[in-house]
């Protein structure tokens, strides 16, 4: 069974090393018959496996090998930069090839402008021996396609005549041909390129997992310890490596490789040395010994910050144990690039959703600002999707990256909080697809994001109120004092139906999978001990900030609290809505009306609520 690039989750089973060149190479190879040029688009910069698996070479010299199987003397090579050049440069042949230049090039290494270039071009094609010419780089000839200069106009139209006319030669490979590689296709003319015969475009395809399994045999030849490791472990570190390093060049795999071995990383952990490669930090706190420590001696803040929600705590804590031991995706086989963990908090308003995401940050990151929270009410808009990745090229702002892409290649090690993803453009919720399944992003200027060592969170209320789609008045699905187990099939149902019927897209549901984590009302219990701690909040507050103490009376403190707690539907938030109404209100207005020296001690002995604004009475004790 082949497994495709393009379905990560199921790369698991690795493919055999494959004899021979890939399609696109033996593309070319068998159209030298037909066509006088070749435009080479896509991964056109990488290093590739040479057919006999024995080096990585570039694309200039994987063509020159190509070329010289069918009967060719040299190759010549251009480029702004270098100049002309020509293979072979040394070894058997070289002087041929050299001398072949200097009949038909005024010589090597010089940097020939767009007329010159011209000449050059031409006498190649029409040398009586076999000979090409690769134009490297050709996505720079031109400043913009759509606004020729004059000097570039006549070259690509003399480009374009000369491939009409080039000279036809018996044998298999009849052209002289001129061979352009280009980042995209449509960087030359449309109609140079475009229902051309004479042209043929070829694609070249990042490497699938077999290309980076020959790679990785590769690379690991001269790794420091390889030598001493038996065959079967060896073949499991090149596995491991090919599949970590899944939308990766060879280049960039030659690259983690050199890194490795600069950072002294053990030969049996070569893949680990990917993540590293890809977010540019070493210090990777998912990989720290004391992180595990952490969860088990603080599991109960989680707890203590989000009262009332046993349940939404205990599976917070079981996708970070996941996480934490590197099982996140296990299943898949592709454990590296998918985020560390994915949660969806849906149930009531006000009843700790995202307070118990600011304590999954300080908990696993040690600090609160690692959450990075998105209000989806915000990206309501069909073009919103823009604002997370930066819009596309071409489009003003294009180069300034996105808000989501940015923040995350600036701090790749952070939770971060889709907040009410139902208020979400369905063309928004798209961009999740590709986070919860390959781990990344790329934004607009080509940069990529990685989510590998995230935690992503999504919060809903979907369940709670519905909109009566004839009268457009919300009705409460659920209420305060519903037995658990109702509101969670309630919310679940709710947020089945949104995914599957409403936005159509089951397909983000299923990514989410069982993650999904149904908050309950606030009790009368988890209410009190709620209340309790924003009074002690304003109390802290009030004697760091002006140095006076403030006590409450038993009686006070009783009826504030029954008035605080008596309606539950909006939960913790609904409670410090009432908190700040009847006591920090009336307390800041006495303050502020009769200030008090730092050191006094106040006690609140009475409260008017009746009174419009409240008012309490403050008595200072002597």
């Amino acid at each position: 069974m082949t497994m495709t690039e393009h379905a990560p989750a199921t790369e698991p089973e690795l493919a055999p090393s494959a004899a021979g060149s890939p399609g696109w190479l033996r593309e070319f190879a068998t159209t030298l018959s037909v066509h006088s040029q070749f435009v080479f688009h896509g991964n056109v910069h990488d290093q590739f496996v040479t057919a006999d698996g024995g080096r990585l070479t570039s694309l200039p010299a994987l063509l020159w090998e190509v070329l010289r199987e069918n009967g060719f003397t040299c190759l010549f090579t251009y480029d702004q930069i270098d100049g002309l050049g020509v293979r072979p440069a040394a070894g058997p042949g070289a002087d041929k090839a050299k001398l072949a230049a200097g009949r038909l090039l005024n010589g090597l290494g010089r940097t020939p402008d767009l007329t010159e270039l011209q000449q050059d071009i031409s006498a190649v094609v029409g040398a009586g021996e076999r000979c090409a010419f690769v134009l490297a780089h050709a996505s720079r000839l031109s400043l913009r396609n759509s606004d020729l200069g004059a000097k570039e106009r006549d070259f690509f139209l003399f480009c374009a005549k000369l491939g009409v006319n080039a000279l036809r030669r018996g044998g298999a490979a009849p052209y002289n041909p001129v061979i352009w590689l280009v980042d995209n296709e449509g960087d030359l003319p449309n109609w140079l390129t475009v229902g051309n015969a004479h042209v043929r475009s070829i694609a070249v395809p990042p490497p699938d997992l077999g290309d980076r399994q020959r790679a990785a045999a590769l690379l690991i030849e001269d790794y420091e310890g390889a030598e001493s490791v038996a065959a079967e472990a060896k073949q499991k570190v090149v596995d491991a490596f090919a599949v970590e390093s899944h939308g990766m060049t060879l280049d960039a795999m030659a690259g983690v490789a050199q890194l490795a071995q600069e950072s002294r990383v053990p030969f049996d952990r070569l893949a680990e040395s990917v993540a590293t490669y890809r977010l540019g930090v070493i210090e990777n706190p998912w990989r720290q010994s004391h992180l595990r420590a952490r969860l088990q001696q603080r599991a109960g803040d989680l707890g203590a910050r989000v009262k009332g929600q046993p349940q939404a705590v205990a599976k917070a804590l079981d996708v970070l144990k996941r996480a934490a031991m590197g099982l996140s995706g296990a299943h898949t086989g592709k454990p590296g690039t998918r985020p560390r963990g994915v949660l969806f908090f849906a149930g009531p308003t006000g009843v700790g959703k995202t307070e118990l995401a600011k304590g999954i940050a300080q908990l696993v990151y040690g600090d609160e600002s690692a959450l990075l929270r998105l209000d989806m009410s915000e990206f309501s808009e069909s073009h919103a999707a823009d604002r997370l990745i930066g819009s596309p090229p071409g489009y003003v702002g294009h180069d300034a990256g996105g808000q989501l892409t940015n923040a995350m290649r600036r701090q790749p090690f952070r939770v971060v909080l889709f907040d009410e993803i139902e208020k979400a453009h369905p063309l928004v919720l798209d961009k999740f697809l590709q986070i919860l399944e390959d781990g990344r992003l790329t934004d607009g200027r080509g940069d990529t994001a990685y989510f590998s060592e995230s935690i992503l969170i999504f919060t809903s209320n979907l369940g709670v109120q519905k909109k009566d789609p004839k009268t457009g008045v919300l009705r409460n699905l659920i209420e305060p004092g519903l037995a658990f187990d109702k509101v969670d099939v309630a919310v679940r149902e709710a947020i089945s139906d949104h995914f599957r019927y409403e936005i159509k897209r089951p397909e983000l549901l299923n990514r989410i999978g069982d993650n999904i984590v149904v908050f309950d009302f606030i009790g009368q219990a988890a209410a009190e001990m709620i209340f309790f701690g924003q009074v002690a909040n304003v109390r802290n507050l009030v004697a760091a900030e002006h140095g006076v103490s403030v006590e409450l009376a038993e009686w006070v403190t009783g009826a504030l609290k029954k008035d605080c707690t008596t309606d539950l539907t909006f939960g913790g938030r609904g409670i410090g809505n009432q908190v700040e109404a009847r006591l920090v209100n009336p307390l800041a207005r006495a303050l502020f009306d009769e200030p008090l020296p730092r050191g006094t001690r106040v006690t609140v002995s009475g409260f008017d609520q009746r009174s419009t604004p409240p008012a309490l009475e403050l008595v200072v004790d002597e």
